[in-house]
């Protein structure tokens, strides 16, 4: 009686229930959903913001107004001018300050635009990604079905986000400040003309959305610079440091060529917001470089992220 030659067994068939995954990934299609990502965009949002950083940054933005606030008081204590005026930037704002606390909200977004705004924005977006790469929670972010798109658009939305908030914060601050320790009434526009309390608050919550809107640019710039290095401390250093550069380069005059196409150029343009009629030209040409910047430097991002190696 002849043995029978053993028979190899089919190899078992993958169930394709079973969906092979990452260690420590987990596939939750239903949490693709709108919803799951406003939960992404509010958890990032709620980081940000209980940071000891952020809460710092806030806190010298709401104190610049108190400065400028107190200095202004006491040079008018003896009945002198705040400043030169008439000339429809940051001095002239000074010069209404004693006539209208409300004038105290133009002059400190004024004050803080060039310098304070911009650096504090520098920060958030210069950490937003290489400081998540530095701490080593990069990786662990991408694990979430989110995709790398849409980490990335929730943390330039975060970062927008920050720059409203730190625009109102100043201006809320120069509100109260200005209240307290000046009068306020009728605005008295840049063109002459005078506008009711009520018009000018309005005039102001626009101002500072103005304000906030032009730095959309740069918070792009320095999502695009966190993206190229995984240390937080450098992306910052060279976003702030880029801002300066470019101040620098708008004031120089043999410049003058590039200075149109330069992201701050137009920033102070909000001033024409105080205008009667407002003059739109500069307020519209800030508004499309903004989106232009945007535009260039948030691709730009998204080209490195996407393909970039994640080891961190």
């Amino acid at each position: 009686m002849s043995q029978a030659e053993p028979t190899q067994a089919d190899p078992p068939q993958a169930d394709p229930s079973q969906a092979e995954q990452v260690p420590g990934e987990t596939t939750h299609p239903s949490r693709r959903n709108p919803l799951w990502t406003l939960g992404i965009l509010r958890s990032e949002l709620t980081t940000t913001l209980r940071r000891w950083r952020t809460i710092a940054l806030l806190g010298v933005l709401a104190a610049v107004p108190v400065l400028i606030g107190i200095a202004v008081r006491i040079e008018t204590a003896d009945g002198s001018p705040a400043g030169p005026g008439e000339s429809g930037a940051g001095p002239a704002f000074l010069s209404q300050v004693t006539n209208n606390g409300l004038f105290l909200v133009f002059a400190s977004l004024a004050a803080t635009l060039p310098v304070f705004l911009p650096m504090a924005v520098g920060v958030i977006a210069g950490d937003s990604v290489a400081g998540e790469a530095n701490a080593g929670t990069l990786r662990y972010l991408l694990v979430a079905p989110a995709g790398r798109t849409r980490l990335l658009l929730t943390k330039y939305a975060t970062t927008l986000a920050f720059c409203l908030i730190a625009t109102l914060v100043v201006a809320v601050s120069a509100l109260i400040v200005g209240a307290l320790l000046f009068p306020v009434g009728d605005v008295t526009t840049i063109s002459g003309t005078r506008i009711g309390f009520g018009e000018g608050l309005v005039r102001a919550a626009v101002i500072a959305v103005a304000v906030a809107v032009s730095l959309i640019g740069f918070a792009a710039i320095g999502l695009f610079v966190s993206t190229l290095t995984n240390s937080g401390i450098a992306a910052m250093a060279a976003t702030v440091g880029l801002l300066i550069t470019v101040q620098i380069l708008d004031t120089i005059p043999q410049l003058h060529g590039i200075h149109p196409y330069l992201f701050p150029h137009y920033w102070l343009s909000f001033a024409d917001l105080l205008r009667a009629p407002v003059y739109w030209d500069d307020l519209l040409k800030n508004l499309e470089l903004q989106g232009l910047y945007a535009a260039v430097f948030g691709s730009a991002a998204w080209a490195r992220f996407t393909a970039k190696d994640i080891t961190a």
